[in-house]
């Protein structure tokens, strides 16, 4: 099977999925009850929760060499490309600070960091360098973007607070750097867990997606690149393993052990959807993932939009998620199993408009 000029339903189906995650583990009905799988760990340490954004930032690395490769091929000029790229990345990070300020717009509490406006940065970041630098130099990038933060985040002495501590959330250089460059609103009032210095190991994470489309995109067949995928795969993740122990997982920071174990996991469930959806052709689609996968961002976008309705008494006179979890405790129920199927049926609503594009082939991209 060549991938050239096909689209891989695998590619779709791991974004739905990662979309879905980010739904549930963003909507809890009680955030007092929430098992711990589905909690980011306070600091130091890892969860399954914490797969989740740096596992949509591989995917965008790997959908960037797939499209901006077709648009390159169909004839359009870099310059073209550089201008839909700049574009798209101002859109998505204009709607990342529109959903903080909604519904309240209080722009005296405007945040100008957070989730899209990460997804923005990283997307840039690597579209730029796809079109301008080669594959070896893009490596190396990644390389030293990796090395270099591990080693000034746990060597290079503090400017008035010594050398770093990273048991400390206020002694490193990316609380630091977020203090000093980051105007408005910080999330944890003193730094911010989507800030500048950490937005550069998250690049990486686009990075190592890259590096997958590429081996995808190569003349081969696909059973023997997934190999190499796989293989990658590991050496991602127990490269990550052993970095911890010179620099803890910690997405808060983004630290390099993060990076690169979470960079595995990319691989990884890449290479198994790809195996699973592609390879094997299997007939069950993941339907539910297929329609989120598609119209990623607007699923998110939607999905922040009506926590106004499903979270605020404002707008309805009651806040749903308080009923649910109130009957749900009436009934007798662990309070974190109703706290889950809540997120569950959010992820239902949100599918159901979401589902409706689908069908439409209604694709909405920024």
């Amino acid at each position: 099977m060549q991938t050239e000029n096909k689209r891989l339903l695998s590619l779709d189906i791991l974004r739905g999925l990662t979309i879905i995650l980010m739904i549930i583990v963003n909507n809890a009905g009680s955030w007092e009850s929430v098992y711990a799988p589905l909690l980011h760990a306070d600091w130091n340490g890892i969860t399954p929760t914490d797969y989740v954004f740096p596992g949509f930032l591989f995917i965008i690395g790997v959908s960037i060499v797939f499209s901006l490769t077709k648009q390159i091929e169909s004839g359009k000029s870099r310059m073209e490309i550089t201008k839909k790229i700049t574009w798209r990345s101002l859109k998505i990070y204009l709607v990342g600070v529109f959903l903080w300020l909604w519904p309240n717009f209080d722009f005296q509490d405007i945040r100008f960091v957070g989730v899209l406006q990460r997804i923005a940065f990283v997307f840039f970041s690597c579209a730029i360098l796809f079109l301008y630098t080669s594959r070896k130099t893009q490596f190396y990038i990644g390389a030293v973007i990796i090395i270099g933060y591990w080693i000034l985040m746990a060597y290079i002495t503090i400017p008035g607070i010594g050398m770093p501590d990273l048991s400390v959330p206020e002694k490193n250089w990316a609380h630091f750097l977020d203090q000093l460059l980051i105007p408005g609103r910080l999330y944890r009032h003193t730094w911010d867990p989507e800030g500048f210095l950490s937005t550069f190991p998250a690049i990486a994470n686009g990075l190592i997606g890259m590096l997958a489309g590429y081996i995808l995109l190569r003349k081969e067949e696909l059973k023997n690149k997934l190999n190499q995928i796989f293989f990658l795969g590991f050496i991602f993740l127990l490269s990550g393993d052993i970095m911890q122990w010179f620099f803890p997982f910690n997405k808060n920071i983004w630290s390099t052990s993060f990076t690169l174990f979470t960079g595995g996991i990319g691989m990884l469930a890449l290479g198994a959807t790809t195996y699973y959806f592609d390879v094997k052709k299997t007939r069950f689609r993941f339907l539910l993932a297929h329609v989120f996968g598609v119209n990623s961002i607007f699923a998110y976008t939607l999905s922040s939009l009506l926590t106004v309705v499903f979270y605020n008494s404002k707008w309805l006179g009651i806040a749903l998620n308080g009923e649910f979890m109130g009957l749900w405790s009436n009934i007798g129920l662990p309070l974190k199993l109703g706290s889950l199927v809540y997120a569950l049926l959010y992820v239902i609503v949100i599918w159901i408009p979401t589902y409706y594009l689908f069908k439409k082939k209604i694709y909405i991209k920024l």
